[in-house]
């Protein structure tokens, strides 16, 4: 397994628990943005800087993901591109997107997109709140166990 994080818009809390499992379990874990990213001194915590543009980032982590890996997106269209390629999906807030319900979020996203561009003002997310983190990591730590002892 090995974690790819969509970097870009992925707070930086979420990234200093990335890094604590990746250097506790050493597992492979690569951040992909379009901007130099700093990170800890690691044999498995890696950066790639990829061009700038729309969906750059996304599309470089979808041609590499692999079956069993796991992404770290917010991105509704990057986790349905994971989940078609065999990998698994986590936001930032803790939400596993799955086979069953990333149809679903891509529904609701595009809905909301066309409210937008209608001009109706939908608001952005919540700030990312104690509960968001603690719901990542409770969910990380799920994902993690079950990579160690499949069921």
């Amino acid at each position: 397994m090995q974690i790819w994080v969509d970097a870009d818009a992925c707070p930086a809390v979420i990234k200093d628990i990335l890094f604590r499992a990746a250097e506790r379990l050493q597992i492979p874990l690569t951040l992909v943005a379009n901007k130099p990213l700093r990170t800890p001194p690691s044999r498995v915590i890696r950066s790639i800087q990829v061009a700038a543009g729309f969906d750059v980032a996304d599309d470089h982590i979808v041609a590499q993901v692999q079956h069993g890996d796991l992404v770290i997106t917010a991105d509704i269209p990057l986790a349905a591109g994971a989940i078609e390629r065999g990998a698994h999906a986590l936001s930032p807030r803790g939400e596993l997107y799955t086979p069953d319900n990333i149809r679903e979020r891509l529904t609701m996203r595009d809905f909301m997109s066309q409210l937008r561009e209608s001009g109706i003002q939908t608001g952005g997310p919540a700030a990312l709140s104690q509960a968001d983190r603690q719901s990542f990591a409770n969910q990380l730590d799920r994902l993690l166990a079950q990579r160690r002892h499949p069921i």
